[in-house]
């Protein structure tokens, strides 16, 4: 897929005015991802991804954020020192990718927040991250050709979107982070709405926002051994860009 055009003008210069405008964050490439997979998933539930790299955007030139993987946030943001194993992103991103974000949760503007991105979303509305999760099927495995994604399941909580989305109560995600939240870290505002067999919150919700999710697996991927995966996901983010599409007009900014 080619890249999206990287704009920042209002609705009114867009290219494609009937499909909601999704700013899409990306930083440093990691290993075995590929950003394409965010822009298509986007294109294929009816939005037009708008590339945030190298780019001063107005959120009021947006319809909706996704907030992409990468390297962990800088644990003093949440009042901690670094863990040995944490990999610390570069300050600009966590300062541009919380800016960012605050300003779409003050303008009510859909949000899907994808793992880095869910811990983002976490510790910019006030929680707090596990700098290590000890066990290892939570990580890639990095020791295999591809960097290939590790699994297991999830529990979907009872009353929650994503229970209601996908109609199920425990789905398989893969799963690719060594940092995450568990109940009590979990942000005023923020509510957990899956979690693994292990106790990690797999994915939150904000009960103070319109439609605004963070899940700690990868969605967007295309996993080859696990068919049914990508299936499934396409309902998250055909309901997210639904959300965008429901936006109002916004006026053109300067």
């Amino acid at each position: 897929m080619r890249a999206p055009s990287m704009l920042s003008f209002g609705k009114e210069g867009s290219v494609a005015e009937s499909r909601p405008r999704i700013g899409v964050t990306r930083w440093e490439d990691i290993p075995g991802e590929r950003i394409e997979d965010y822009w298509e998933r986007v294109d294929e539930a009816g939005g037009e991804a708008v590339d945030l790299q190298d780019v001063d955007v107005s959120i009021a030139s947006l319809d909706g954020l996704i907030l992409t993987g990468g390297l962990d946030i800088d644990p003093k943001r949440y009042g901690q020192e670094p863990h040995e194993r944490t990999k610390i992103a570069e300050r600009a991103r966590d300062d541009y990718e919380v800016t960012l974000l605050r300003a779409a949760l003050d303008a009510d503007l859909p949000v899907l927040a994808i793992c880095r991105g869910s811990q983002v979303l976490n510790v910019a509305m006030g929680g707090r991250l596990l700098q290590n999760v000890e066990t290892s099927n939570h990580r890639a495995d990095y020791k295999s050709e591809g960097y290939p994604s590790r699994w297991h399941s999830v529990r979907l909580e009872a009353g929650s979107r994503l229970r209601e989305l996908y109609a199920s109560d425990e789905m398989e995600v893969n799963s690719r982070h060594h940092q995450g939240v568990l109940l009590e870290m979990v942000a005023p505002g923020l509510t957990a709405a899956a979690l693994s067999p292990d106790g990690v919150v797999e994915a939150t919700e904000s009960t103070a926002h319109t439609w605004v999710i963070g899940v700690q697996w990868h969605p967007e991927r295309v996993e080859a051994e696990h068919p049914h995966f990508l299936r499934e996901q396409r309902a998250l983010f055909a309901a997210f860009v639904g959300a965008a599409k429901r936006q109002p007009e916004n006026a053109p900014s300067a």
